[in-house]
């Protein structure tokens, strides 16, 4: 029986959310509500709600934010786009496939699919469609193997899941991703090709021999950002708050003093972007520490894990329904505010029929980074289009093949543990 805390929490927080209240605020009004009617002290959600920031893993994110920032407005984009140009580039439909592993280049510096899509698909999509490629091709292209960026450390989204799932290793983390998120660039990759082949898509210009080994040192310095972050957390030099903050400096000096394509005065610029984004992260980690301290005092995860093991005791069966609430909510809402949600109601779910915890978390952060490429919230969507200048509608047409080869990658992760697991457990 569902009590009334629970209906005024989450039926306040849906109400709040149809009414396009930031989500930041719908945890919090909801969480006040809640905890007015139950007669809590205010002052005690307060607590949880800064309690919530004190954890030393959380340090990592402004770290890695910043890194990206710098790493962007330095040009990274562009000299990666050109390394992968040298290595892949000839074959047919070469500018697409450039894209897709320009985007697995950029997604282990930035870990963002929307960076990705802004920086990637800013150069791309207008080169693409300026040499014959279809609008819509050229937007799927870049939207989807942008969401490599959450999935190839370092990723800090795989830190907010950290922090709500309780404590699980970054590290570990970082490496779980690593296989899944190299399989969905070689999956969209082939699904690439054969469009391109089927389309008659014309293959990239050959590099001029003398550029090549400028572009390669110089894609391979920005790629030694991600190399230092991962290489320091698996080697037990670093935690991963110290890889990133070094990870950081790294990324300022090859900004700044190597490429030197901006003015250190853009410094403030950047700093002013990191901590625009840092303070809606924050805000949203802070907001749901109340809102999941309220969903576990009404044993909320108890009652959703009740529930989905009533519906079937067949363990696949309540995978497929875990994966099927993720894509269905990821729909309608971003993704580090659904992490920090789904999580303490979720992640029971899957302890309970047996799977581990960074498996969980690997398989969350690939459901809802379909949804961001998913009508009608899909965030990376609506920036794609908007580079591309094309409707939405015609975007969507040509997703499926596309969709598919997301979709096995993710059934793949999720009944198959080894593609998650494996490195964690050499590695960690």
């Amino acid at each position: 029986m569902i009590g009334m805390e629970v209906l005024i929490l989450l039926g306040s927080f849906v109400v709040l959310l149809l009414m396009r209240v930031p989500i930041a605020l719908c945890l919090v009004v909801s969480s006040f509500l809640t905890g007015l009617y139950m007669d809590i002290n205010l002052a005690a959600l307060i607590q949880r709600m800064v309690g919530g920031l004190n954890s030393f893993s959380l340090l990592a994110i402004p770290f890695f934010i910043l890194a990206g920032e710098i790493m962007n407005e330095g040009g990274i984009s562009r000299r990666l786009i050109n390394l992968a140009n040298v290595l892949i580039g000839k074959v047919r439909g070469g500018l697409a496939m450039v894209n897709v592993l320009a985007s697995t280049f950029f997604g282990g510096i930035s870990g963002s699919a929307v960076a990705d899509v802004s920086s990637i698909g800013s150069v791309l999509i207008p080169m693409m469609k300026k040499n014959k490629y279809d609008s819509d091709y050229a937007v799927n292209v870049t939207i989807f193997s942008a969401a490599q960026g959450v999935m190839i450390p370092p990723s800090h989204n795989m830190i907010i899941y950290s922090t709500a799932a309780g404590g699980v290793s970054v590290g570990a983390l970082f490496m779980g991703g690593i296989i899944p998120g190299l399989l969905l660039g070689l999956m969209l990759m082939a699904v690439t090709y054969m469009i391109a082949v089927k389309r008659n898509y014309p293959k990239g210009e050959p590099v001029r021999r003398g550029e090549i080994p400028k572009i390669i040192r110089e894609g391979l310095l920005g790629l030694l950002t991600a190399v230092i972050i991962i290489g320091g957390i698996i080697s037990g030099i670093f935690t991963a708050t110290e890889s990133a903050a070094i990870g950081a400096l790294y990324a300022f000096i090859i900004t700044f003093f190597v490429y030197r394509d901006v003015s250190i005065t853009r410094m403030g610029i950047i700093l002013k972007r990191s901590f625009k984004t840092l303070s809606m992260v924050m805000f949203l980690i802070s907001a749901s520490s109340a809102f999941g301290w309220l969903l576990a005092l009404l044993k909320v995860p108890a009652m959703v894990t009740d529930a989905l093991i009533t519906i079937s005791p067949n363990d696949f069966i309540t995978l497929l329904l875990i994966i099927l609430i993720l894509l269905v909510l990821g729909m309608f809402m971003d993704m580090a505010p659904l992490i920090l949600i789904a999580t303490p109601i979720l992640l029971p779910v899957a302890l309970e029929v047996g799977m581990d915890p960074v498996q969980f978390g690997v398989v969350l952060i690939l459901s809802l980074a379909i949804g961001l490429i998913t009508p009608p919230v899909g965030t990376c969507l609506f920036v794609g289009c908007a580079i591309g200048k094309i409707p939405i509608e015609k975007t969507v047409k040509g997703m499926l093949p596309f969709y598919l080869a997301m979709i096995f990658v993710l059934l793949l992760v999720t009944y198959v543990p080894q593609f998650s697991l494996f490195l964690p457990s050499i590695t960690m």
